[in-house]
This record gives structure tokens, C-alpha cells and sequence, in this order.
């Protein structure tokens, strides 16, 4: 077993980020490597509450995946959720393969940084069956989804708003 620890500066205020985390739509979005199709089955927002997603491999190649032929699904819980500034998931594989069994921590810290939030992701109890390289790689580019998630709801959102003032403005200049 070993860690990983990775970091991403995200344009965007810590609670875009943080319920970007927590909303099962959004995980379905960015929280699924290039090449795979992601499924959140079940995901119960609170501490001690469950979730269960599946990441299914695109490209067909049978024997690909952990938990089946090319699928990895994994299940935990929220270990803890510290709003706006960190979530901490325990999960494992769906697995009969006892290389990928043990129980993994994902800790998600935020950390506001000038007009963004520094995401740290730490992920330990990793099986070595994973290759660290890939894991890292993974997870660097779950942080871009992230970031791009985050950054385009943000942008959207700032958008509706300042057209919202400017109909006010409209309105009131009548």
C-alpha cells in the first residue's frame, strides 16, 4: 500500500469547489479518467453516508477492470465533511481480486488562495497493484476535470448574475 498526494490551484472560491465535491451530477462529470464512462449509483451526502460509483473502460478491452470485465466500481463513505474546506472519503474496490482489496482514504483539503482554492488531494492505502505513476497521472487529471468543471459553473454562474443586475438596472431605469 502507499500514497499519493496531489495539488491543483483552481480559479474559484472554495465552496464552488467543495460542492462540486458533494454533488453527485458534478462527480459524474469530473471524477472520471479519459477513456471511461462514469456511473454514480449511489451517493448519500453526510457523514457516515454511502456511495457507490462505477467507472466503466470506453474502449472495449476485456479484462481491464477491477471489479469486472471492464468496469472498477468502488463504494465508501464520508468519512468527514468540514464545509468549504475539506471531505474525506473511505472506499474500496469491488473486488474478488485480493490485489486490489484494503481499504483506500481520499482526503480533500481546500485551501483558499488568493481569488481560488488550492486543492490537495491525499490518497493513501493505495494497493500496490495500482501502479503509483498511473494513480498520480489519474488524479492529476481528475484535478483538471475538476478545475474545468468548477471554473465553467462559476463562470456561468457570475454570467446569470450580471445579467440579472443589468435587467435590474433596465427595470429600474422605466
Amino acid at each position: 500500500m502507499y500514497a499519493t498526494e496531489v495539488s491543483r490551484y483552481i480559479s474559484a472560491p472554495p465552496a464552488a469547489v467543495y460542492r462540486a465535491l458533494l454533488d453527485a451530477r458534478a462527480v459524474a462529470g469530473w471524477r472520471v479518467p479519459d477513456g471511461m464512462t462514469c456511473r454514480v449509483h449511489e451517493f448519500d451526502v453526510r457523514v457516515g453516508g454511502a456511495f457507490r460509483v462505477s467507472l466503466t473502460y470506453d474502449d472495449g478491452r476485456p479484462g481491464t477492470g477491477k471489479s469486472a470485465d471492464r468496469t472498477d466500481t468502488y463504494q465508501g463513505r464520508f468519512a468527514e465533511l468540514v464545509p468549504f474546506e475539506k471531505v474525506v472519503e473511505v472506499l474500496r474496490f469491488e473486488t474478488d481480486d485480493a490485489r486490489f482489496a484494503g481499504t483506500m482514504t481520499l482526503t480533500t483539503t481546500l485551501v483558499p488562495t488568493g481569488r481560488g482554492t488550492t486543492v490537495v488531494l491525499l490518497h493513501e492505502g493505495v494497493p500496490d497493484a495500482v501502479p503509483a505513476a498511473a494513480n498520480e497521472v489519474g488524479t492529476r487529471r481528475a484535478l483538471a476535470n475538476l478545475a474545468r468543471w468548477v471554473e465553467a459553473e462559476t463562470e456561468a454562474e457570475t454570467e446569470a448574475e450580471a445579467e440579472a443586475e443589468t435587467e435590474a438596472e433596465t427595470e429600474g431605469d422605466r
